[in-house]
């Protein structure tokens, strides 16, 4: 009788914590805040000074692949008296304080959803200085993962048909509001958006295995390969102009993975041959054992003397939410 009281009361402390948590994000409201934005809630005389000079240099560092520097987050900077009302609201907060003990800790849904909260504190400058070091990679990680996942989340609202997607390559892909199939052919697909003051696009094609693999050099045949595939597909409005590799910037080059998958991703800028367009690419080798293939998904950027981070990011969130189906 004892045992099964006992059991009886785990489960229904269990049942109470779940429920309770159930009922605190049923009263919460919704976060704010634009995609890549940062509230970095710290008072004056530390962000002042070196502590705001560490938290500057490793949040807002420069993105990767775009050739005008351009941060990785917006960082807007609120002192601790004022965190409160719409400030906590913030999607990603970062609360860097002095206190009488030391550690680092992350909140998810504190004071909205979604949102994500995390705590650097430390009793003097130098193990505020340690926590950043030790702790800013892993929240800046965590930060990109949810700022992707709520830009699909963006995406989904008004998703464009991707059954042309899915009958060629086997793929599930969301891709947002105002992007149409410039180009389509058996095995490839050219997907553009275009704004005021340029165009988003998404390529999709697939190549034989030892494309990719033939040699060790992996980076030159990922550029050997757009290169073909922009002479072939990506042309210009003048005569004998077509997209190429940027040779004057080494792209940067990551091994990851993709929808639990091995893939190749290369980021670096873009130019059309014999003219003067220019961009920031992204391309996603992914491999694909099952049907001896590397399935390429790639993103690139046209928007001349404005800002192209954002732009980038959400092509970003579309190859990332890929999803394999055959």
């Amino acid at each position: 009788m004892k045992k099964i009281l006992i059991t009886f009361f785990s489960l229904f402390l269990l049942f109470s914590c779940k429920q309770n948590e159930g009922d605190k994000n049923a009263v919460l409201t919704e976060s704010n805040g634009m995609i890549n934005n940062v509230s970095i809630i710290i008072d004056e005389n530390l962000w002042n000074g070196e502590i705001g000079d560490s938290i500057r240099k490793k949040f807002a560092a420069p993105v990767d692949g775009l050739i005008n520097e351009e941060p990785m987050f917006n960082l807007n900077q609120y002192p601790t008296k004022i965190f409160d009302g719409i400030v906590r609201k913030s999607r990603n907060i970062v609360i860097v304080q002095k206190s009488d003990k030391s550690g680092y800790s992350y909140k998810k849904n504190e004071f909205a959803k979604p949102q994500s909260v995390f705590y650097i504190v430390g009793k003097n400058q130098e193990e505020i200085l340690a926590g950043l070091e030790k702790r800013a990679n892993e929240i800046i990680k965590s930060i990109k993962d949810s700022e992707i996942e709520e830009n699909q989340v963006r995406l989904k609202k008004a998703a464009v048909d991707d059954k042309k997607i899915k009958d060629r390559f086997g793929i599930g892909l969301t891709i947002g509001h105002g992007y149409k199939y410039d180009m389509v052919h058996d095995k490839f697909l050219w997907i553009r958006k275009e704004f005021t003051t340029g165009y988003n696009s998404i390529l999709i094609y697939e190549v034989p295995i030892n494309t990719i693999e033939n040699d060790s050099n992996v980076v030159n045949n990922v550029v050997k390969m757009r290169d073909s595939i922009g002479k072939q597909f990506i042309h210009g409005t003048l005569k004998d102009t077509w997209m190429v590799t940027e040779e004057a910037y080494s792209p940067y080059f990551f091994d990851i993975k993709v929808a639990g998958r091995k893939t190749f991703e290369t980021k670096g800028n873009w130019y059309l041959k014999n003219d003067f367009m220019a961009g920031p690419f992204i391309n996603y080798a992914i491999k694909d054992e099952k049907n001896n293939r590397y399935l390429i998904l790639e993103g690139f950027t046209f928007n001349p003397s404005k800002v192209k981070r954002d732009l980038v990011f959400e092509l970003e969130a579309i190859i990332k939410s890929v999803k394999f189906i055959k």
